[in-house]
């Protein structure tokens, strides 16, 4: 059984997580400039067994999906024909950033590294992944 990854999708760059062997827990993998997303799948599934890809979908609080979403869909239709294999879901992202923003906060990390916005998009990953795995438990 291989791992399950999440990618938070931004225009400009996008967080990636990924689970532990178990698919028990989420962690923050990676934080990767959206043009090398492919590239950067080409050489983590070369070294590590990945079934499935969730995909953040971002709705905002009326239900709208966001404009980013056009280029979400390219993105995935680009990756199912390099990795037909990989299964893709999708998973509302609504709150992520704003979450992943707080953990960051109570985290105890400085204004500068909090400010970071590769780590938010990171840890919005796990949360995206995180929640992902505890909605299939259920």
């Amino acid at each position: 059984m291989g791992q399950i990854l999440a990618i938070d999708y931004g225009k400009a760059r996008c967080g990636i997580a990924a689970t532990d062997d178990m698919r028990i827990i989420a962690s923050g993998l990676d934080t990767v400039q959206t043009p090398d997303l492919i590239e950067f799948f080409k050489k983590y599934f070369s070294q590590n067994p990945v079934d499935e890809v969730v995909v953040g979908l971002p709705v905002d609080l009326k239900g709208n999906v966001s404009e980013v979403e056009t280029d979400i869909l390219q993105f995935i239709s680009v990756f199912q024909k390099e990795f037909p294999a990989v299964a893709v879901h999708r998973f509302d992202e609504r709150f992520t950033s704003k979450m992943a923003s707080f953990f960051i906060s109570q985290s105890g990390k400085s204004k500068k590294q909090r400010q970071e916005k590769g780590l938010i998009d990171k840890v919005s990953a796990t949360i995206i992944l995180q929640n992902f795995l505890e909605q299939r438990t259920r």
